[in-house]
């Protein structure tokens, strides 16, 4: 095995199974031909080699990423008068090669770059701007921080200019459905039809369009009356890319502030990172998300000085209502947010009072340094991940936080998280884990420290249910809302909390007003929609939702899961058992004794059903 430095391409041809079912000798013969003529001439040309190929796509290693990006214009060029559509991924990283194979985290962050591409595209990673020529920084379109499966770290991501290409305006789409993807994409996900129950072959992940239940459409939404905002992310400014978290942490604090507010409506975080770089209108953007207004901004930090600068725009209109600059010391970072929150709030809802405001401007810490350490932990992990290496190093970067600040509620709240997700994710002796005492002892210290913290009661909540303290976790998951009425992790840790209680319909309901607060919200909040459906016995729209989930993510196991105890419970043996056995190569783990011992619906009368399903689907009884 030998590791080096290279830059890795990952192709993959949009369509190829359907257009294999229509005519599979043609299509065959014409992608040979595109292999052989374009591509194989092409990466050898630019010194590259393929190192392997996947039926409709490739994998290429090259020895410079200018090369590469050459590589990938000419092939796009290519693709443009051929009877294919090409999304490309570029990426610059450290891999082994093995074999003739390679493999790494340079060759999957390659292939995520490549999933959330249109056709027609190339996305490159930060790394490869990086490392591109000087002259050539003028190539590049940042697209922005983006989430990708089974990559811990947001990537940075850009998009390479590629001059008069067809697929700028997406010209060959029709508008209606350039419509309905630009308002429910995820991420960067590309425009496609979705056909349930037909004969059409699954399409990829960046292939697929996040449908929303019609219960959840943005007109229904709309008919709350109280304003609602979004704030962007925080571009990093700093010529130093180590402190875009800086402006991540300023962003969700901003958010976190705004949310206090219960007259407003607060899109969370992570949607308005997923649309975030999708357009430049901002428009069409609040559009996207559904709201009134939009709150950008720019955060430049260089040593001890401190630039934010901030403007709230009318979605309705494009009309710039408010704009501002701060120029600080970073010591008085929180003077900054605390006056940002306060205008924006000013300018958006008049009639809050003067306690709301006075909540937002009150400073987590005496400490930068710890505050730091704070925002570089959620960076590293956010409830919900299954990596247990990532729950480690945030539980590092907290304990060192509460050790410079033993006052700091919200870093023994984090503290606390990693510890009960550690006990949660290792499915054995959870009631009486240490670890278990350990995180609930710090969660109740966090609210000790700061009565006000919802995410120190989300925290504890998640912590008695894995105790089994359902009644108790109920009660904290409802102060959690309380205090943070905009939160959607809040409100789905009350909705979990009210499955395990047996107060179904309101589960329902809180699960589906999170996913509007959360327009781009993950697979767990479907899971989470389609769990608290399938209790309150509302069995088809529990259905549909799951199999939204797994339109997007198909092995994702709660959503396996739920989708098998619905076919099992409905009759459906055969495709259940076929459901079971995916779940299974999921998640090798998985039993019915384990599922006993997680109590996913409490002591209800529902959890034996629940179990009678699954064994239906002839679900293990041991691992």
């Amino acid at each position: 095995m030998e590791r080096k430095l290279a830059a890795i391409m990952a192709a993959d041809i949009v369509g190829y199974s359907l257009l294999m079912a229509e005519n599979e000798a043609s299509t065959y013969a014409k992608l040979r031909a595109v292999f052989d003529e374009l591509i194989d001439p092409t990466i050898a040309s630019h010194g590259g080699r393929i190192v392997k190929t996947t039926g409709d796509g490739f994998l290429a290693m090259f020895p410079s990423v200018n090369e590469a990006v050459d590589a990938a214009l000419a092939i796009q060029e290519g693709f443009d008068k051929g009877p294919f559509e090409l999304r490309i991924g570029i990426n610059l990283g450290d891999v082994i090669e093995d074999d003739g194979d390679v493999y790494g985290d340079g060759v999957n962050v390659a292939a995520r770059l490549e999933a959330m591409c249109d056709p027609g595209q190339i996305f490159v990673s930060g790394a490869v701007v990086m490392a591109a020529d000087r002259n050539s920084a003028d190539r590049f379109v940042r697209i922005g921080r983006r989430r990708a499966k089974n990559i811990p770290e947001l990537l940075n991501v850009y998009r390479v200019r590629r001059a008069g290409s067809p697929w700028s305006s997406w010209r060959q789409v029709p508008q209606v459905l350039r419509s309905t993807a630009a308002r429910w994409s995820y991420g960067a996900a590309a425009i496609a039809l979705i056909l349930i129950g037909t004969q059409i072959q699954p399409l990829s992940l960046a292939a697929m369009v996040s449908r929303i239940p019609a219960a959840l459409s943005m007109d229904q939404s709309r008919a709350d009356p109280r304003p609602s905002v979004a704030v962007m992310p925080f571009a990093a400014m700093s010529g130093s890319g180590e402190q875009s978290y800086f402006a991540d942490g300023l962003t969700e604090d901003v958010t976190t502030a705004l949310a206090r507010n219960s007259e407003l409506q607060v899109i969370a975080r992570d949607s308005t990172y997923a649309v975030h770089g999708q357009d430049t209108d901002v428009r069409k953007l609040g559009a996207k998300l559904g709201v009134d207004y939009v709150v950008e901004g720019s955060a430049r930090r260089e040593g001890d000085q401190l630039r934010v600068s901030a403007q709230l725009i009318d979605v309705k209109t494009g009309a710039h209502l408010w704009s501002r600059s701060f120029d600080r010391q970073v010591a008085d970072v929180f003077t900054v947010q605390s006056e940002l929150t306060t205008e924006i709030v000013a300018q958006i809802a008049p009639y809050i009072g003067r306690s709301e405001a006075a909540a937002a401007a009150e400073r987590p810490t005496d400490n930068l340094q710890a505050y730091d350490l704070v925002l570089q932990a959620r960076n590293r992990y956010r409830h919900g991940a299954n990596d247990p290496q990532d729950i480690l190093e945030a539980r590092g970067l907290y304990q060192r936080a509460v050790e410079m600040d033993p006052s700091y509620a919200a870093a023994r709240a984090g503290l606390a998280l990693t510890y009960i997700a550690s006990v949660a994710q290792s499915g054995e002796g959870r009631a009486n884990a240490p670890e278990l005492h350990l995180g609930l002892s710090e969660a109740r210290q966090a609210v000790r420290l700061d009565p006000n913290l919802g995410l120190g009661y989300q925290v504890i909540s998640f912590g008695l249910a894995v105790q089994g303290d359902y009644s108790g976790g109920l009660q904290a998951a409802r102060r959690a809302v309380e205090l943070n009425p905009n939160d959607p992790d809040s409100m789905m840790a009350l909705a979990k909390a009210q499955v395990r209680f047996g107060e179904y319909d309101d589960a329902v309901a809180n699960a589906e007003r999170a996913r509007r607060l959360h327009p781009m919200a993950p697979e767990y909040y479907a899971y989470v929609h389609g769990q608290a459906l399938y209790a309150a016995d509302r069995r088809d729209e529990a259905s549909a939702v799951i199999e939204e989930c797994l339109i997007r993510a198909p092995r994702d196991a709660n959503c396996l899961l739920i989708q098998a105890a619905l076919q099992g419970g409905g009759g459906e043996v055969e495709a259940a058992q076929q459901t079971m056995a995916k779940l299974i190569e999921a998640h090798p783990e998985f039993s019915l004794e384990a599922e006993r011992a997680y109590r996913r619906f409490g002591d209800r009368p529902l959890m034996e059903e629940f179990l009678q399903d699954l064994a239906k689907a002839k679900a293990p009884e041991t691992a």
